[in-house]
């Protein structure tokens, strides 16, 4: 009997250690946790603080996708959201304040879709603002590019992200490139027939005015990010401007040939019956004369990617209102 008594307490005592280890660990690893989220706040405040007062030695202290998604304790979707909502902000706020130069975009952008690689509107807002030169985006084709392609990679049912790379390319003038990335994503199943009509025009006319409106047209409609939305429309202005532009100087040169002299304003050439009124720009303003012969625009500051219609002398004054900023 005693002997059963016996047998029966050392089992109750090393089950009782059992559970003893088992809290311990429970405790260690419920530590570990407060002091991840800890970390994670400490980590979010440095980053506002770069957001709003980054310099050109900016830098960000944990920068290593790898090690930020041990970090998270399986909530990398939930660091990839606070990393994406930074970069949009930084992107942002570097913008609205004149810099030349975005350190931090990358760095971003690649932590965003490294921690989810599913988040598309990363890849769409990163192929179009890293790609662009300053002051609009970073310049960084290259990283754009390496950056769609891992998109590609782990979402090649997304026809999207074949367009976005084949657009980076047209920027870069590698047309070749820009076909084949279109041939790429006509492959996929149901992408939008339009890929296969820019895979063949880019192919045929490589960077004509038409090729190119057709390319902003199609990034304007088939994007819900804002202002990748914004930044298509600014290129469809300064695209219909341009034409408007060259159109304007041919009917003015062909007035002085005709009458020996430039016109002293286009009213005159309303006047005279060579135009039913003055033109507007895309913004709503008149195109004006100037005593040369060239026709430029009222409010350029507003008509970023102009290549004709600037005035004489004009120095931007501000950056070009991009998504809002």
């Amino acid at each position: 009997m005693s002997s059963a008594r016996a047998k029966s307490n050392t089992t109750v005592s090393a089950g009782t250690g059992g559970f003893g280890r088992r809290s311990t660990v429970t405790v260690f690893f419920s530590a570990l946790l407060i002091i991840s989220l800890a970390a994670s706040i400490l980590l979010l405040r440095e980053l506002d603080r770069l957001r709003t007062g980054a310099t050109l030695e900016e830098v960000l202290y944990i920068s290593s996708p790898k090690l930020l998604k041990r970090f998270s304790l399986g909530y990398e979707g939930l660091l990839a959201d606070i990393y994406w909502t930074r970069a949009v902000q930084y992107y942002g706020a570097r913008h609205h304040a004149g810099a030349e130069r975005y350190d931090l975009l990358w760095p971003l952008l690649n932590i965003t879709t490294q921690l989810d690689p599913h988040l598309i509107p990363a890849y769409e807002f990163g192929g179009t603002f890293l790609s662009a030169a300053p002051p609009i985006g970073a310049g960084l084709s290259h990283e754009a590019i390496e950056l769609v392609e891992w998109g590609i990679r782990n979402n090649p049912g997304d026809w999207h992200l074949y367009y976005d790379l084949g657009f980076i390319y047209y920027e870069m003038k590698e047309y070749r490139a820009a076909a084949s990335a279109f041939e790429r994503g006509m492959r996929v199943p149901r992408a939008h027939p339009f890929l296969q009509l820019l895979a063949a025009r880019m192919a045929e006319h490589g960077g004509d005015i038409e090729t190119a409106r057709m390319l902003w047209t199609a990034t304007y409609q088939t994007t819900p990010e804002q202002n990748v939305r914004a930044n298509a429309l600014a290129h469809l202005r300064a695209l219909r401007t341009d034409e408007d532009v060259l159109e304007l100087e041919k009917i003015v040169e062909a007035y002085r040939q005709r009458r020996g002299h430039l016109p002293r304003a286009l009213g005159e050439l309303v006047e005279a019956g060579w135009l039913r009124a003055i033109p507007l720009d895309p913004l709503g303003h008149p195109y004006r004369l100037e005593p040369s012969g060239r026709v430029v625009v009222t409010d350029p500051d507003n008509l970023p990617f102009l290549s004709a219609g600037l005035p004489s002398g004009y120095t931007p004054r501000a950056l070009p209102k991009i998504g809002g900023q």
